[in-house]
């Protein structure tokens, strides 16, 4: 299934796509958080014939493919060949930042660059959601907590990341930095997490191009060793980090300026674009 939330931001309401058809689920559910992750409800929501839920007119906006999410984790330096374009050595584990959760908008919302950027820059990620709570998960057993899959911009201003004292996580929780969705791509849909072509466009020109095949940690790995760190919980998100192209890499570097236009697709998972303006 392809579960999105529509409508305006706060007011989003649960829906699942029929081919081209945005159809209305919330007179079954709530709303799609991690509540309504679990194996059970996604069952009973597979088991419906979409053409019996409403059909929804003209073309709303699609929200954050969560709501009410809990933790935003996220990898680092993931892409063997993203390490070497930053002249960084491939991570021994898994390196893990936060994203903060006010960051999460829209996979077609505007991305707002915080004034004063002049760094900020792109990255096509695999997002992965939790379906079920999970502590001390083998990898073997890993993708059973998975609920699905999705796209994140880890959008990052790398002045704050690089240069500000402190962590990544400055660099990486501006608002609007972390467009997800458009869909949440149901676990079933998506037989092998390792094997999804991904790409990134500015302005029309290709800059990222990867599969999660080059993965450094698998999603099943990356799922063990956070697991063993803390509790994820349902709807706790994870990006998986990115394959070469960041802007950052690039010889002369290069980075968004406004009016650019991002789109980003995933194999499987949908498009997101993003047009790029500064903080009023």
């Amino acid at each position: 299934m392809k579960l999105v939330r529509y409508g305006d931001v706060g007011s989003e309401r649960p829906g699942l796509m029929d081919g081209d058809t945005l159809r209305d689920l919330s007179g079954v559910i709530d709303d799609i958080t991690g509540d309504t992750l679990d194996d059970e409800t996604l069952d009973r929501l597979r088991s419906i014939d979409p053409t019996t839920l409403p059909a929804v007119d003209g073309n709303p906006r699609l929200g954050a493919c969560v709501g009410h999410f809990g933790k935003f984790l996220c990898i680092g330096l993931n892409y063997s060949d993203h390490a070497a374009e930053q002249g960084l050595p491939i991570p021994a584990h898994p390196i893990l930042f936060f994203k903060a959760n006010s960051a999460i908008v829209g996979a077609n919302d505007d991305v707002v660059m915080p004034r004063g950027s002049t760094r900020s820059d792109w990255e096509v990620e695999l997002g992965v959601v939790i379906g079920k709570t999970c502590k001390y998960v083998s990898k073997e057993d890993a993708l059973d907590y998975v609920a699905g899959y999705c796209i994140v911009n880890d959008v990052s201003e790398r002045e704050y990341q690089q240069n500000l004292t402190g962590q990544w996580t400055k660099g990486k929780s501006c608002d609007t930095f972390g467009p997800t969705g458009p869909y949440l791509v149901t676990r079933d849909e998506i037989p092998d997490p390792q094997a999804l072509a991904m790409s990134l466009d500015v302005n029309g020109k290709r800059m990222q191009t990867g599969n999660t095949a080059t993965m450094i940690f698998t999603v099943a790995e990356i799922i063990e060793h956070l697991s063993g760190l803390m509790t994820l919980h349902p709807g706790d998100i994870i990006t998986t980090g990115t394959p070469p192209g960041v802007g950052d890499g690039m010889k002369p570097q290069t980075y968004l300026k406004v009016g650019d236009v991002m789109e980003l697709e995933i194999e499987g998972l949908g498009k997101q674009r993003q047009e790029v303006r500064i903080d009023a």
